[in-house]
């Protein structure tokens, strides 16, 4: 097999292969919105097949997470709390089964979480910012509980506010509590948990209960099961209350010993909040809470502006430079552009092979990849112009102004590639879908310039469909 043989069948190969990475992504596209919403809550295959938009072009929300070190128990690095949290939100986000999202550690305490396609921001705060803190307390009964939110009431004081009037404080038995429940309700518990939601190792929705609303049921591990039988066993006929995050939402009378280790949470709750809360139990409790300091949410319509005028700006771009190429080189200009034309097709097909997302700072990124596919080409045909009015042949100026061309086109690449890795490593969000749109382009188009069109070439007079270069 000759050189032009093997260049022939690996352009027609990868070429192949970005054709069938893109296939899937053409068929999505091509799709009504509600086709594709509704495949994406069947979890169909071909949702990840396809090039993802990101939050710029497909509309979503954006949350900026701050994580409260002063809640961090003692001897927990910070650092360490919030790659742990970080990892927590994205396994909570990937169980509510959001495409391609961005989560990112930005800073020494700060994360940044980015939902494409999400059209429920308050939905999504739900899911990242609950901390998700389960614990299981005893109830103590008597008139503590009245007589110190009585007082309160009396001093216009809420329960937060309990701090502030040290006399009220001394109602409240030592190692006990107040903490609030849902409808305006409080209950009288011991400071430390009988049991966390660190032994958990399911929760799951289920339908039924006294009024039939949905509840979640849980599972602990071994430890935990022996625990909750321990528990259930020493304070039959007492109240155990279940507190998540600070707030009782049930507490019902433990009337015999539990030995399985299963336990439900009721609250009244919609099947929409029964599937939250058994999704974020299922993640783990974040090690200290997290307030959201920054969101903005991006319409689809806002998205589907920023597409359109991204493509049209690229392809009046790259028709304005295709008809240029032709006008000024001729039959060479042609090549250029067809090498130009599958620079585009296999950028996009190595970004859908590798479940890349597309943002508009990746689309200027492919904008800047054609321009310096162009200028590749450029130079290697001036070069083949410099070495034609230096008397060469043809087939010599057409090797000599490769040659030549080359290692200046190298050396270009190589700067842009090193300064696109940098990018890459300290870039965030739309930095990085410029970096990695950047990274792909400068490879393959130094695949089709030095290699496609030089093949093109050597065909051209092999089969002797041309004996001279016009420039």
């Amino acid at each position: 097999m000759g050189k032009i043989q093997f260049k022939l069948i690996l352009s027609v190969l990868v070429l192949g292969i970005s054709l069938y990475y893109l296939y899937p992504s053409f068929e999505w596209y091509r799709m009504p919105q509600s086709e594709r919403e509704q495949r994406e809550k069947m979890k169909d295959k071909i949702v990840n097949k396809v090039l993802n938009l990101g939050l710029d072009l497909r509309g979503g929300t954006h949350l900026l997470l701050e994580l409260d070190a002063t809640r961090l128990e003692p001897g927990i690095d910070v650092g360490e709390a919030v790659d742990r949290a970080r990892e927590i939100i994205r396994n909570r986000i990937d169980q509510f089964g959001v495409t391609e999202p961005l989560i990112a550690r930005q800073g020494d305490r700060w994360i940044v979480v980015q939902l494409p396609g999400v059209k429920d921001p308050q939905r999504a705060k739900d899911l990242v910012g609950k901390t998700a803190l389960l614990e299981f307390r005893l109830v103590e009964t008597g008139s503590a509980v009245s007589d110190v939110m009585d007082k309160l009431r009396d001093k216009g004081a809420t329960l937060d506010e309990l701090g502030k009037y040290p006399e009220i404080a001394k109602l409240v038995p030592k190692g006990f509590e107040i903490f609030k429940g849902k409808e305006e309700s409080y209950y009288l518990l011991k400071s430390s948990p009988e049991l966390t939601g660190a032994y958990l190792v399911n929760a799951k929705v289920e339908l039924g209960g006294q009024y039939g609303f949905p509840h979640v049921s849980i599972e602990f591990n071994k430890d935990g099961a022996k625990l909750f039988a321990r528990v259930t066993e020493e304070n039959v006929e007492k109240n155990l209350a279940i507190v998540l995050d600070g707030v009782v939402q049930s507490a019902p009378v433990i009337r015999t010993r539990i030995p399985d280790g299963k336990a439900i949470i009721e609250g009244n709750f919609s099947m929409d909040e029964a599937k939250l809360l058994a999704t974020v139990l299922r993640a783990g409790a974040l090690p200290a809470p997290v307030k959201i300091i920054e969101e903005r949410t991006v319409g689809p319509t806002l998205g589907d502006d920023s597409i359109k005028f991204g493509v049209m700006s690229t392809v009046i771009g790259l028709a304005i430079v295709l008809i240029f190429m032709i006008i000024y080189y001729g039959l060479s200009g042609v090549i250029a552009d067809f090498a130009l034309l599958l620079n585009f097709v296999l950028l996009l097909g190595v970004m859908a092979s590798l479940h890349s997302t597309l943002t508009l700072p990746g689309i200027a990124g492919i904008a800047l990849t054609l321009g310096m596919a162009v200028d590749a080409n450029v130079l290697i045909l001036e070069r083949i112009r410099e070495e034609l009015k230096a008397g060469k042949t043809t087939r010599l100026a057409l090797d000599a102004g490769y040659d030549k061309a080359f290692v200046t086109i190298l050396d270009s690449n190589l700067t842009t590639l090193i300064a696109a890795l940098f990018l890459f490593q300290f870039g965030t969000g739309p930095i990085k879908g410029f970096a990695v749109t950047l990274t792909i382009g400068i490879i393959i188009s130094m695949f089709t310039a030095i290699m496609v069109t030089r093949m093109i070439y050597d065909l051209l007079f092999r089969e002797q469909i041309i004996d001279t270069i016009k420039l």
